[in-house]
């Protein structure tokens, strides 16, 4: 297996900053879920918030083996660089027939930087069914500001995905997303694993950029959802210009001048 990191193109960062998440479908070894599972069923220690992701885990841990993945290893970089530092970690578990799902809601939504974010790690390491509790999210809802469960009454949305994955699967979201774990009605627990990092360097160009003209990320970037009202889907696209302008250093980039035509500002002239 390759060693060197496998960094994302332009087309899924693109893909990211439209939907708010990446999935990386059975990417994990089996021998590294088997492991994870039986550490997760134990819980895991503490990690202290700001320790570097290099020096938070053991070698000898299945975190340490996830990230080192070259896969993963690369998708992280990608979007949060090469040293960012642990917000914290935990085990989610949707047990065998609760009988009730998690609320709709944002994590940590006290967090409204317009061009930069952290990522949540969220890892499977086991198949997830429909009938299994998968995680809910809202594609396209991470740039529109919300406060923790103020969507909690929100039952479903049009266009929302429930997580089906085989083992070993990784998904990568936007802090912002809002999501929600679903009741598990299956008798096997449910094992989730997340790591929320935060980025140490300015996040520009941190992925394979030889694609960055490619016009399919335009297309990415001006994707809509079926949840979008007609008018402040508009907002969305702005949004997301602003951040693909934050994460390629480039001012001039724009979806249909919906940033241009709002930032038009003309030097007052001396008439002297």
């Amino acid at each position: 297996m390759s060693t060197s990191k496998q960094l994302l193109t332009s087309v899924q960062v693109a893909r990211f900053v439209a939907q708010g998440f990446l999935r990386l479908d059975g990417v994990v070894p089996e021998e590294i879920n088997q492991r994870a599972v039986a550490a997760l069923t134990e819980g895991l220690p503490e990690v202290s918030y700001g320790t570097p992701l290099g020096k938070a885990f053991a070698q000898d841990t299945f975190v340490h083996e996830l990230l080192a993945l070259p896969v993963v290893a690369g998708a992280v970089e990608s979007l949060v660089g090469p040293e960012p530092t642990v917000d914290h970690h935990a085990v989610h578990v949707r047990e065998p027939h609760e009988g009730q799902a998690q609320p709709l809601h944002g994590d940590a939504i006290i967090d409204v930087r317009p061009d930069a974010f952290d990522i949540q790690l969220m890892y499977y390491p086991h198949e997830v069914t429909a009938d299994m509790g998968g995680t809910l999210s809202v594609p396209g809802s991470h740039l529109r500001r919300i406060n923790e469960t103020d969507v909690g009454r929100v039952q479903n949305l049009r266009g929302q995905t429930r997580l089906t994955c085989p083992a070993g699967t990784v998904v990568l979201v936007h802090h912002g997303i809002w999501h929600g774990g679903r009741r598990n009605d299956t008798a096997r627990r449910r094992y989730m694993y997340k790591l929320r990092l935060n980025p140490t360097v300015p996040q520009v160009r941190l992925w394979d950029t030889s694609d960055l003209e490619d016009p399919a990320v335009t297309a990415e970037l001006n994707t809509y959802f079926p949840w979008y009202e007609q008018a402040t889907a508009r907002l969305e696209i702005y949004n997301r210009v602003l951040l693909w302008r934050a994460l390629t250093g480039d001012d001039s980039f724009d979806i249909d001048y919906w940033v241009t035509r709002v930032s038009n500002r003309p030097a007052v002239r001396s008439h002297a």
